[in-house]
């Protein structure tokens, strides 16, 4: 089997997401590669690309808490919500004090209902919204549900804003700040955003594309495992992993029928598949992992 695992990949300014894991995809071939968690071509930062059996996981790294820093122009409005599309300078806004930001953001904390951005990825009715947005047709996205953990004014003067926001999946940095903007009676557009931790990623540990290499890129692979640390971890013997392997259930009646997902590892270590309780003590596999 091709190598598997995880590569912390710094992307850079005006590569897409895609284009990031293309690179990727032509130096772990025949093995696949995708990412977890979209970054817009403006926005930098960690971008986590999973690779061979390591795919079978993203949802697990999607679910991982997100750290974001993005700076916004205060007084200015646009259709993308940010810089890339024409910007328009309101006509004598407001000036909101840093003190009426910080107590602006404490209500954007929780869960929250957010109307994602027209130019988006998001589909409406089959088609993506920024290709709609972009012929100038009408896009309604209905608002979401997120969670946003956090909000800290990092910098600020006027009109240049810098967030730090912790926040689950789906969350839309420029459409946060399209909001907190619209509760200080302005409006804002997204300058520049980087994404400086997915879970237990963080940016100082991401690896820039030119480093990944014909001949080197497998000293940036991760172990596969760390896509699931957050779920217990269950040791399996030998005889544990050949029946896991045949999709036959195994009897552990020591582990905790709470647990709805367990990370399963065999002797060497090396994670082999998710399981979960099937009742009388036993687990059974929801995700085998080859090898």
């Amino acid at each position: 089997m091709p190598p598997s695992g995880l590569i912390n990949l710094y992307k850079p300014a005006g590569m897409t997401s895609r284009q990031a894991v293309d690179r990727v995809e032509r130096l772990v071939r025949p093995a696949r590669a995708g990412h977890a968690g979209t970054l817009d071509p403006l926005a930098t930062g960690v971008l986590i690309v999973c690779v061979g059996s390591a795919t079978r996981l993203i949802e697990y790294v999607q679910q991982m808490p997100k750290t974001y820093r993005g700076m916004f122009l205060l007084g200015r409005s646009s259709l993308t919500e940010d810089v890339e599309g024409e910007v328009t300078e309101l006509s004598d806004p407001p000036v909101p004090s840093r003190e009426q930001i910080a107590a602006a953001c404490r209500a954007f904390c929780g869960e929250i209902a957010q109307r994602p951005p027209a130019f988006s990825a998001l589909k409406v009715a089959g088609r993506r919204a920024y290709e709609l947005a972009r012929k100038g047709k009408p896009v309604e996205l209905a608002p979401r549900t997120v969670s946003v953990y956090g909000i800290e004014v990092v910098a600020y003067e006027y009109p240049r804003l810098t967030l730090e926001v912790q926040c689950g999946a789906g969350t839309y940095i420029r459409s946060l700040g399209r909001d907190l903007a619209e509760s200080l009676g302005t409006a804002a557009v997204m300058a520049a955003l980087e994404r400086t931790a997915i879970g237990i990623f963080p940016i100082a540990e991401a690896v820039a594309p030119e480093q990944l290499t014909c001949d080197k890129w497998t000293q940036h692979l991760l172990p596969t495992l760390r896509a699931v640390e957050q779920l217990p971890r269950i040791d399996l013997s030998a005889a544990e992993v050949a029946r896991i392997r045949n999709g036959l259930r195994i009897a552990r009646p020591d582990v905790s029928a709470e647990h709805t997902e367990l990370a399963a590892c065999d002797p060497a270590g090396e994670l082999v598949g998710i399981l979960t309780p099937c009742g009388g003590g036993a687990l059974k596999t929801l995700r085998n992992l080859p090898v």
